[in-house]
């Protein structure tokens, strides 16, 4: 037989169900403008109905209803749509560094401008042309000096500001790399905590969302996949258990574990030679990035809950340029930018830009040298080196140089001769003097400044295209899983009116009992 407060029950079910629903939508207004947040819901189901099956049931025409329940309340969010959205994060995070990285370099050189080496070339052909115009003219030649000195700190000073920048890259890798290391500890030990409730059958939505936020800005240096692990014990169907996350090298079968349960690992990174690089010494560029998981995580690690195909890093074995993805994530754009050894030979953007001006001003120094040490100064000495130095770094003018020992004429003791600073001046246009695959000098340096301006350009445009896409997706994902208020408005109004609704059938069951209690059985009273 039915129970006469059945009614009361049902009632209450949906009362506390439709609070729950009020209480969640609550928390969904308040935070509706907090980072990485889900909007969540409460999945709703019905009582078991009456009457149970069994051997002693009451005959009865079907089930009746017996009220509802909040079976769960889950957190919405995509799969697919959040692995879009991290392997675009991998592509933006590159790009945003190497347009970084080139405009920096950009900035330094500061190509057409009026203070830079162009310029200063210039000046300094335009200096010897005063010098050709009257060799005895004491005034010309110091000019001549001068814009020579101008010339040389205009490279030394271009050399210098690069190797700072690159300098202050290679602490960003430094950086990058605690950044990375602080990530992984983060999740570890939000997977913790997952792992500690989730067995009692807790659904942790909002940890969950903190540990997305953090996989979202891991996924901006290291390209990394993740899988789910289940938590065990009596955990919600909707519980998403700890997270696997694992790092793939290129050209390996395995996954590296980064993060395993409640453990993670550290990641490394050396120059030549062994050492952390910290940019102390741009010379020396990225060799390797090691991956070490501490002995004493190992030993907590359940090994039958590994993933097929990965495998705890022992930081032994080293993971070299060519093990990268490329064009994903910041780490490897840096590394890009700051230098990084293949075989016997330093690449990336810095070290091969210094590289040409180096060898820009090499060409420079020996050719001007050697013409000039073919005439003759106003003493009628034989001319000696007008540069020193071979780098940009070390070039300059040589020391105590007088302006009566510029070599202008190409016979000695011939004070009105310009014939050999004539052929000095010529230099400007003819590059058959010397290497530099047959461009003048102003010619090669304009060439690496347009060289420069290409991948400047590309990398802009690369950074466009990815930020769009990502853009693309990240609406997408707000688009299911944050907060719309007007919809949660709507979800209010429909969970306060079934509130209500409840109430008044609790009111009805009441006045339907007081009228049994009260009113039966007092016929003529």
């Amino acid at each position: 037989m039915r129970s006469t407060f059945m009614g009361l029950e049902a009632s209450k079910s949906g009362l506390f169900l439709q609070q729950t629903a009020l209480y969640t939508t609550g928390h969904n207004i308040s935070n509706a403008n907090t980072l990485g947040y889900s909007r969540q819901r409460v999945n709703m189901q019905a009582l078991p109905g009456f009457p149970f099956p069994g051997l002693n049931s009451p005959k009865f025409p079907g089930h009746l209803g017996t009220g509802a329940e909040a079976h769960s309340i889950q957190r919405i969010r995509d799969e697919f749509t959040n692995n879009k959205y991290r392997q675009e994060t991998n592509k933006l995070g590159y790009w945003e560094e190497q347009t970084k990285a080139i405009s920096q370099m950009e900035d330094i050189l500061a190509e057409p401008s009026e203070f830079g080496i162009n310029k200063a070339f210039d000046n300094f052909w335009r200096s010897m042309e005063d010098v050709v115009a009257d060799p005895k003219d004491s005034a010309a030649r110091q000019v001549m000096i001068a814009k020579a000195r101008a010339l040389a700190e205009s490279f030394s000073y271009s050399d210098k500001q690069l190797k700072t920048i690159q300098s202050n890259i290679g602490a960003e890798i430094n950086s990058s790399v605690n950044t990375v290391n602080s990530l992984l500890k983060q999740i570890a030990a939000i997977n913790r905590q997952i792992m500690e409730v989730e067995p009692s059958g807790y659904v942790t939505n909002d940890l969950y969302d903190a540990r997305d936020v953090l996989l979202d800005k891991l996924n901006e240096y290291l390209p990394v996949t993740v899988e789910r692990v289940p938590s065990g014990g009596n955990a919600s169907p909707v519980a998403e258990g700890s997270l696997t996350v694992t790092y793939r090298p290129v050209g390996s079968t395995e996954q590296i574990i980064l993060v395993h349960g409640r453990d993670a690992a550290e990641i490394s990174v050396v120059k030549n030679g062994g050492t952390p690089l910290n940019g102390d010494n741009p010379l020396d560029p990225f060799e390797s990035m090691s991956i070490n998981w501490p002995a004493d995580a190992i030993t907590q690690t359940n090994p039958d809950k590994l993933l097929s195909g990965a495998v705890l890093p022992d930081g032994t074995t080293p993971y070299g340029y060519e093990t990268f993805e490329k064009g994903k994530g910041k780490l490897l754009s840096l590394i890009n930018s700051y230098g990084y050894t293949e075989g016997t030979d330093v690449k990336g953007l810095y070290p091969e830009n210094l590289a040409k001006l180096d060898r820009l001003v090499a060409e420079f120094v020996d050719a001007f040298n050697q013409a000039h040490r073919d005439g003759f100064d106003m003493n009628g000495s034989a001319g000696l080196d007008f540069f020193e130095g071979t780098t940009a770094e070390s070039i300059r003018v040589r020391d105590g140089i007088l302006p009566e020992e510029v070599a202008a004429a190409d016979i000695a003791g011939e004070l009105g001769n310009n014939k050999n600073i004539l052929a000095l001046a010529k230099m400007q246009t003819d590059a058959s003097s010397y290497n530099l695959g047959g461009a003048t000098f102003q010619g090669f340096f304009k060439s690496m400044i347009g060289d420069l301006g290409v991948i400047g350009q590309e990398a802009i445009r690369q950074e466009f295209n990815s930020g769009t896409l990502r853009l693309t997706i990240e609406n997408k994902r707000a688009s299911e899983s944050s907060v719309s208020l007007d919809e949660e408005m709507t979800n209010m109004i429909t969970f306060q009116q079934a509130y209500n609704a409840n109430a008044r059938m609790i009111t009805v069951v009441d006045e339907t009992l007081d009228r049994i209690i009260n009113g039966m059985g007092r016929v003529g009273l």
